[in-house]
Parts: C-alpha cells; structure tokens; sequence
C-alpha cells in the first residue's frame, strides 16, 4: 500500500499543500518533486521524527521547509515554534532566502541570527515577534544565554548539514540547546554524510526516527562530471587554469576551492590582473558585508568567478554553476563532495575539476574510496607549460606526506621526524609571498644577512 501511496505522489499538488504553497511554488519555477522530498514530506508531514541523508543540491532544504510551513501555517503568538540550525552563516541566509520564496503568501514571520554583525537588531527582529527562527549555534546560543530569546514553545527542531555541524566542533553547544528546549517536539535531521559523530549526535537527538537516503553516502550527484589533473606545482596550477578559462563558452560561471586564504587571494588577483572576467573571493578574512555581496553578485551573474575556501562550501546556493574547480584538493574528504555539489544542482548538468600534485593524489585515492568511484585522469593538455618544482615548495611538499602519514599511522617514522625538526628551514617557518604566475616562493633568508 505505502509503495503505491508513493508511486501516486507526481506533483506537489499530491502532497495536498496549502494554496498559498503551491502558488509560491509554481513562481518559484518548480517543475516536480526531488526524490528526497517525495520521500520526506509525507513523513514530516505526518509528524515523524526524521533522519535525512542527502547531499547538497538534491532538493532537501524545500524538502524540510514545505512540511514545516504547513505545519506552522500562520503568524501565532509571540515566541518561535520552529526553530532550524544549520553551521555557517551562508548556509542560514540560504535557508532564511528559501523560506522568503516559499512563505511569499503567507503572513509568516521568520528571521535568520548568525554572527559577523552586531547583534541588536536581530534582537529586535526577534522581539515584536516571530514564528521560525533560522540560526547559526554560536549566536543562537549567546542570544538564549541573555535572555533574548524564548525557547520554551519550540514544536519543530531541524538541524541542517548535521556532518558539517560535527566537523566545526558544535556538538556542546547542541547539547546545551537540548537541555534547555521542549522535549515534546518534532525533530529532524539532515547530512550528507553519516561519520560516527553524527550516528551519535542522531542517537541523542531522535525518537524512533524514520531513515531517508537518497543516495548512497558520500555519493556525488549524477549530473556532475569529474575529472581529475595530475599538476605537479602552483605555477603549473595557474597554467593549467588560465588555458581553460579561455574557453568562455563553456566555463560560463565558475566557482574555483582553495585549501588556504593565502591560494584564494592569489588566485583571485592572477585572474583580476589577467582581465578574464569579474571575480570575487570569500574567506574567512573577510568580513560579512563583503561576502554577502560577493555571492549576490555572483548569483546575479555579474560575476564570473567565484573564489572560496572551504568555510563557505556549503553556503552557495546557485542555479547554473557550469564548473567547479578544486585548485587544492581539500583535506577533508567529505568537503570534495559538498565542493562540487555546488555544481550540477536541480538536475542541471555540471563539471568538476580536480588538480593535484604528487603528493595531493595521496588524498585523492582517499577521495575516491569515500565516493567509491574513480575520477576520470586526463592528460595535461599539450598547450600547457609545466613547470619545475621549486626546491622549497618540494619540500613543503613531503613534509605535507609526512604530516598525513604519521596521522594515519602514529609509528610513522618520515623525512622529517623529530631528530632532523632542530634544522628546518625558514621557509617552513615563513610566509610564501608573491605572484604565483613569476617565481613561486620566497627565497630563505642567509643566515647572518640582518643588518648590525
């Protein structure tokens, strides 16, 4: 009975959602249900508690935000009754502009807190009065602890990115909110992926929770194709980038992940001398206005380039991504998956493409047993200078390989294990500095060479 119930469930029209819902649905462009929410909406709908793993770009933010609104209907009383957390400010803002599309016919009154910007107005959103509270754990926290905030009418709980949430070390702030919240409530939540820290973190914080899983775990979506360029250095890096980017037709709208502010930002000025259209970075130097902008300008189009480290991984919600580029290969391997998440969305077809070095491709065999599936290796394109290796940044290289190996083996004794530690080398203890195009790295210094 239940699989025929599902297979009848084509259209939001079936979910029997409000009029209200269904017109801000049909404006916002909507054509059919995502997997995802044509298996969690009946379930939320029916009041379960609800553990959802799903990736980024799959369709789960409306997935959780439909029920919800049904279920909060109308502006009611004075305190919030719905109350979803998610790790980054981007990704609250994200949420807090999806409920503004779907609430538009509603007199629903929501608001997001996050930190980065002072906190008086957000208290006075808060004050006259809301229905939904989207919020980072930090500021919501700190709100709460002041008095600011009243929790104790709370009937909803979603906790979004729950994995991310893990990975940013929240787990005591969490558990401090479950103390202090109802504990007659609905709960649910969602991650792309399932560490133990989340089965944990589900264990403490779900009743008898139903499991919906889209994909399998780690799994990157279909519409993303994934290529894979041994690079052997920055320099060769910059090369390889600056060729492909010529290709305007294809690389409309590009988001490029770095592992470091320090890449982001010269990445970001190599493609802002080079003229090959507007760039803009975000990181986590800088400051929240300026990110805000960043990502309205790029959602817009007026931006061609996006540059990002991994904090905003999970914030950018951006239809038409053509490419995504992970000039570094990250260090955690489940962010390789929310990175290219960010292409490919709502079933549009997108690319990723990965550079590694030597010793990156350590952490790409990693990548590729977390995914289970083997990105397609190319060949360097013929057009492309590759360059020598710097000594320094080789040997920043192999210390980088030591770091990892004796991580994943404590006994691991490499190339620079305590009994050499006396001898390094300024470099390793300075700045690189420089345009990545010229010469690379900033030579040491000789000793003695201070002047008296």
């Amino acid at each position: 009975m239940a699989e025929e119930a599902e297979k009848e469930i084509t259209t939001f029209e079936d979910f029997k959602l409000n009029k209200q819902l269904l017109n801000a649905i049909d404006e916002a462009g909507y054509q059919k249900p995502t997997p995802i929410q044509l298996q969690a909406i009946p379930l939320i709908m029916a009041g379960h508690d609800l553990l959802g793993i799903a990736q980024t770009g799959t369709g789960k933010t409306a997935a959780f935000l439909l029920p919800l609104l049904m279920k909060v209907k109308y502006a009611q009383g004075h305190n919030p009754r719905a109350l979803i957390i998610a790790p980054t400010r981007e990704l609250v803002m994200q949420i807090e502009e999806n409920i503004t599309l779907l609430a538009k016919y509603t007199d629903l009154r929501h608001t997001a807190i996050y930190g980065g910007l002072g906190p008086k107005t957000q208290i006075e959103t808060i004050k006259n009065g809301i229905d939904i509270l989207v919020a980072t754990p930090k500021r919501l926290l700190e709100l709460y602890l002041k008095g600011d905030l009243i929790l104790k009418e709370l009937k909803t709980l979603i906790l979004d990115e729950a994995d991310k949430m893990m990975d940013m070390g929240f787990m005591p702030q969490i558990r401090k909110l479950l103390e202090v919240i109802p504990r007659k409530r609905q709960n649910l939540l969602f991650s792309a992926t399932m560490p133990d820290k989340v089965v944990e973190l589900s264990e403490e914080f779900l009743e008898f929770p139903t499991r919906v899983e889209v994909t399998p775990q780690a799994t990157p979506v279909d519409t993303v194709s994934q290529t894979l360029y041994q690079v052997p250095n920055l320099r060769t890096k910059i090369e390889l980038l600056e060729h492909l980017i010529q290709d305007t037709e294809t690389f409309k709208r590009v988001i490029i992940f770095t592992r470091s502010k320090k890449n982001a930002e010269s990445v970001s000025r190599f493609l802002e001398h080079r003229n090959y259209g507007e760039v803009r970075a975000i990181h986590g130097n800088k400051g929240q206005n300026t990110r805000i902008n960043s990502m309205e300008a790029f959602k817009g189009g007026e931006v061609r380039f996006l540059v990002a480290t991994d904090v905003a991984a999970r914030g950018i919600d951006v239809s038409m991504v053509s490419h995504v580029i992970n000039f570094d290969v990250p260090l955690i391997y489940e962010d390789y998956v929310h990175r290219i998440g960010r292409t490919g969305r709502a079933e549009q077809l997108g690319a990723a493409i990965t550079f590694a070095n030597d010793i990156e491709l350590y952490h790409i065999r990693k990548i590729e047993k977390l995914i289970r599936m083997q990105l397609n290796k190319v060949p360097m394109p013929a057009e492309v200078k590759v360059f020598e290796t710097p000594f320094e940044e080789q040997q920043e290289m192999a210390m980088e390989l030591d770091r990892q190996k004796r991580r994943d083996d404590p006994d691991f004794k490499g190339a620079f294990h305590e009994k050499k530690s006396r001898h390094k080398s300024n470099f390793e203890k300075g700045k690189k500095t420089g345009d990545p195009k010229k010469s690379g790295w900033q030579k040491t210094k000789k000793k003695g060479s201070r002047k008296k």
